[in-house]
């Protein structure tokens, strides 16, 4: 171990955190479990996404054989590989440990970690207020829904301007340089675009309520660099106040918004939409949309990419932030965030064969233009309906219109979504592949 040069010294700023994992790490190969703990840690580090260690002990030992290979990391140490052998089929060096990790990360001693890309790992988390349901992510995942609020609330960074960071922060390739293969997926989805600009709209004019807000997405944001909200107030008045907000990233356009604030007023008379009958939250599929913390429940399961399951062009989504922001605006922001998740996914449903799973890659996807108007209070940490058919798709074009339910039956805001779907004219992997393509 010795002969090995550590280069914790010539990077200062790299940094890996050994975070325990509150529920059970589960790892799955041709139908078996091969490594199931309580005890896991998930490991982050600069230009790495995240791995997560299970304790040698509750590997299922009989499936593996160790090898002869050995690799060094310059902050880790030395890594042992083991082949994975089930079922009579085999992944050579998918597992390795560290056996003697420099002092740095003395925690992962006694522990092991797979390559995701060929083995499944999950996260399985137990929700108490589900009665002990057990939620799965798939992993590794984006992050957590406090990650998702940091990013959506944006923060002051001069006159009429804010900002939100990379994500993470510092960015993958800060300290040694990744190829677009070992990056995550880089785009930016335009929901939370549009909940940035509300925050922003809304800490320019705090004494007011967001009552609408609209957007139109000219360019792919990344999450590998800083985004800036430049704020405008076209007019504030006693009653309604006009915001256009413009998101920038490398001195470059991405979207730009109107948002209308109001100060409040009583019923003249009321209207509003009725509740759809659906089952549930309960008794809907969870979905994993890769957010801990994020619960989405879909009605008849029918958001997934199987290219049999076809159905009318619509969607009905439950949705549920386990942790209540306190600010009213990020409610709001967070509520908008979803407006983008589902339209396309609707637009697919009648069309055997053809599913979100094409999405960046033989199809280029995404929303165009969203509007959204709040009508009543809502607790995000309380369940949501959102019902999402699509009214139209051609012509490379798709528009929907969604309304978001409280649980009590209470329309709680409107929305509509225009977007894209396109064959590509050039291969993904041209432009970036998976991590990049629109």
């Amino acid at each position: 171990m010795s002969e090995i040069e550590s280069a914790w010294g010539r990077y200062p700023g790299y940094a890996i955190d050994l975070i325990p994992w509150s529920g059970r790490g589960r790892s799955t190969f041709n139908g078996a479990t091969v490594a199931e703990s309580d005890s896991c840690l998930i490991v982050k580090e600069s230009d790495h996404q995240d791995q997560l260690y299970f304790p040698m002990d509750d590997v299922a030992w009989e499936h593996f054989t160790e090898t002869e290979l050995h690799t060094v990391c310059p902050f880790k140490g030395e890594a042992d590989y083991w082949t994975l052998a089930v079922g009579g089929d085999t992944e050579e060096n998918v597992m390795w440990a560290y056996r003697r990790p420099f002092p740095e990360v003395a925690g992962l001693e006694g522990h092991v970690a797979f390559y995701t890309d060929r083995v499944q790992v999950e996260l399985l988390e137990e929700v108490a207020e589900d009665g002990g349901d057990i939620v799965a992510y798939r992993f590794p995942v984006w992050g957590t829904a406090a990650d998702l609020a940091r990013l959506i609330n944006v923060v002051p960074d001069g006159d009429r301007r804010f900002t939100s960071p990379s994500f993470p922060d510092p960015p993958l390739g800060t300290f040694i340089d990744l190829p677009d293969d070992r990056r995550p997926r880089q785009v930016i989805e335009g929901g939370q675009l549009l909940g940035q600009a509300i925050v922003a709209a809304s800490k320019t004019v705090p004494d007011q309520r967001v009552v609408s807000a609209s957007m139109v997405f000219t360019r792919a944001a990344r999450f590998d660099s800083p985004l800036a909200v430049e704020v405008d107030l076209l007019r504030q008045g006693r009653t309604y106040s006009t915001v256009e907000t413009r998101i920038v990233q490398h001195d470059k356009l991405c979207a730009v918004g109107l948002v209308l604030l109001d100060s409040g007023a009583e019923d003249v008379y009321r209207v509003t939409a009725e509740m759809p009958e659906v089952p549930d939250p309960l008794d809907c599929p969870l979905r994993d949309f890769q957010v801990i913390g994020r619960d989405i429940r879909v009605v008849d399961g029918a958001y997934n990419f199987d290219p049999d399951d076809v159905g009318p062009p619509e969607l009905y989504v439950w949705m549920r932030y386990r942790d209540r922001p306190d600010s009213p605006v990020m409610q709001a922001a967070l509520l908008a965030q979803a407006t983008t998740h589902y339209t396309i996914g609707a637009s697919m449903r009648p069309h055997q064969g053809i599913t979100e799973a094409l999405a960046h890659v033989t199809l280029s996807t995404g929303p165009m233009a969203v509007d959204i108007a709040f009508h009543d209070e809502a607790d995000v940490s309380d369940w949501h309906l959102y019902e999402n058919p699509a009214v139209y798709a051609g012509r490379g074009q798709v528009q929907g219109q969604g309304r978001i339910f409280a649980q009590d039956g209470r329309l709680v805001a409107s929305y509509s979504c225009h977007a894209m779907v396109r064959s590509f004219d050039t291969d993904p992997n041209h432009i970036g592949g998976f991590t990049s393509a629109m």
